[in-house]
């Protein structure tokens, strides 16, 4: 019987854990994979549960074919962990302090010494090396103290078993959606002429961690994203104090959050009378969309839902070389993108009932942009739902 000195509030069931598990293991299986070292902090609760603010240090979850999994990090995020794990507190290791930001030392002797003891000093053990939260170091480190070790690149690996979601997951969601429509609809109340746009950011912060009657709100993976005027050429501007100017269109690229599940979603505010090109791009854009979204069906491909938006694009003479979306649900900053598939021409991956995405086709021209987009979640049969209820449109207040 597992021992658990805490009451815990799991945002699943065990039984959904152990259904991501089993999918793991097989994953790992067909990888040859003996052990793998996850520390993607979004695929560690995915996995476990794990909810902390600790990603700045190393940690990771160790999983195994035949025991349940390990977490392992910091010495006082221990604590952490043993009250949002689902596992055993024996199965919740630490290091030690003098292993944290040391040039001398690093974690990963710790974790090699660890997994010696449990008797897998010569594993094939899967590493995610395409990762924000995994270090060169980090790598030589386990090289160095595992030298019997086959360490394999699994990158993504979790990533890929996250595309389909449970029906709990799909209902985190929902409640994250009705945070961005609250985000939204406070927007539209608050942007006028000569106000500053860190006050406006305040209030979406306040909007989004209140939440709603649905549900509290949690911290976003990425800041609110909303440059202006020529500025929203550029797609990952955040804010300063200077206030809204009536003539300019600014951009909203805001996603409410439950639990570490996102339902992205991006408006545009225009202030005054837009100019044709505006006008112009939103019909294409909105056409595009609902074209985008009828192919967004189980059995199509990513590519068939790029394809389907660019054709309207394309007739109204604009040109967009990027990517029009990605996957989501649960994830930790910087990104809130699962990094599996991307809605372009040239992915192919067929899409699967459960399937969640943001469909973002932004514009980003040489002095201007334009953003409306969708959360979407792929539906047994016909187009896709959109997890957001409100006009795809540009607003225009005057």
């Amino acid at each position: 019987m597992r021992q658990h000195r805490f009451q815990k509030d799991l945002p699943f069931s065990e039984a959904e854990y152990q259904r991501r598990l089993r999918q793991t293991r097989a994953a790992m299986d067909r990888r040859g994979i003996e052990v793998l070292l996850v520390t993607d902090p979004s695929n560690m609760a995915w996995l476990t549960g794990y909810d902390g603010w600790s990603f700045y240090v190393h940690q990771g979850v160790l999983v195994f074919h035949d025991r349940d999994p390990v977490w392992w990090g910091r010495n006082q995020d221990t604590n952490g962990a043993v009250r949002t794990v689902w596992m055993s507190d024996d199965d919740v290791f630490g290091y030690a302090d003098p292993y944290v930001q040391n040039t001398e030392l690093h974690p990963m002797e710790d974790l090699a010494y660890r997994l010696t003891v449990m008797g897998y000093e010569a594993p094939r053990l899967g590493v995610e090396l395409e990762n924000y939260y995994f270090s060169a170091k980090a790598y030589l480190a386990l090289l160095e103290n595992m030298p019997k070790a086959t360490i394999v690149d699994a990158t993504a690996l979790v990533n890929w078993e996250r595309g389909v979601k449970s029906r709990e997951e799909i209902d985190f969601m929902r409640k994250a959606a009705r945070i961005s429509e609250k985000i939204v609809d406070g927007l539209l109340e608050r942007v006028e002429p000569g106000v500053p746009k860190n006050e406006v950011v305040a209030e979406i912060q306040r909007d989004a961690l209140i939440g709603t009657e649905e549900g509290w709100g949690d911290y976003a993976a990425i800041v609110p994203l909303l440059p202006s005027g020529s500025d929203a050429a550029a797609p990952h501007l955040t804010w300063d104090g200077e206030p809204f100017r009536k003539g300019e269109a600014t951009f909203f690229e805001i996603s409410g959050c439950f639990r570490r599940y996102h339902a992205p979603f991006c408006r545009t505010i225009f202030l005054g009378d837009p100019p044709d090109i505006f006008r112009s791009a939103e019909a294409a854009l909105v056409e595009g969309l609902e074209a985008g979204l009828d192919a967004a069906r189980a059995g199509n491909r990513a590519c068939d839902i790029a394809q389907a938006l660019a054709a309207p694009l394309e007739r109204a003479g604009i040109e967009r070389g990027a990517r029009c979306g990605y996957p989501i649900g649960i994830s930790y900053p910087p990104d809130w993108g699962e990094r599996t598939i991307s809605l372009r021409a040239e992915d192919e991956t067929v899409l699967k009932p459960g399937m969640t995405f943001h469909f973002m086709p932004g514009l980003w021209m040489s002095d201007w942009g334009l953003e409306i987009t969708e959360s979407i979640l792929i539906k047994d049969s016909g187009p896709a739902e959109c997890f957001c209820n409100r006009p795809r449109q540009m607003y225009v207040k005057q």
